[in-house]
């Protein structure tokens, strides 16, 4: 988790992580201290402590993330600041996110990008080309309303569950269908 607005959709993937974790063999989450001062404007607390997750300080390179014989196969920044993601796709690891995403990227694994920040000025969208051209995924932290989501949790659901399907989980969620289910 970058600094990036955005909290809630944070907090709905570790929910929903945590209730999938027969599909997982390892989770780790990283959080920038900007991320932590985000979330506690946002949510209004420092329930991401509450979650039995192990979290590693961003610089903490000995994490067995931040080599490609750790076998993580899937990283997922969320929300991912474009301050980061112009780090990654200029391949300065100088940070444990920046490293892991580089790491994920040098192994052709799955790199899920949630960026949050609008609109797009021109060194975004080079930076999210790059980043797609060395195979990451951008999915930005745009909801859907098919479902016709009542609350903000559930429109911040829509975007946490398209990445949940990106990262290849099963989940229940809203599926578009020809009859408008």
């Amino acid at each position: 988790m970058t600094g990036a607005s955005g909290s809630i959709y944070a907090q709905l993937l570790l929910n929903k992580l945590a209730a999938l974790k027969q599909q997982w063999e390892s989770l780790a989450v990283i959080m920038t201290e900007n991320a932590k001062e985000v979330w506690r404007t946002e949510l209004g607390n420092e329930s991401y402590k509450d979650h039995p997750f192990p979290f590693f300080s961003q610089q903490d390179f000995m994490a067995p993330f931040a080599s490609g014989s750790g076998k993580y196969d899937t990283m997922i920044i969320i929300p991912c600041s474009m301050g980061t993601l112009g780090r990654i796709a200029t391949g300065i690891s100088s940070d444990l996110i920046t490293r892991a995403a580089d790491v994920i990227l040098k192994e052709r694994r799955k790199l899920i990008c949630v960026v949050r920040d609008t609109p797009y000025n021109l060194v975004h969208i080079r930076n999210m080309e790059t980043l797609t051209l060395a195979g990451g995924i951008i999915c930005p932290a745009t909801p859907s309303f098919y479902s016709r989501p009542a609350t903000i949790e559930a429109v911040a659901a829509t975007v946490v569950d398209r990445v949940l399907d990106l990262a290849g989980l099963s989940i229940s969620t809203f599926r578009w269908s020809s009859e408008g289910d």
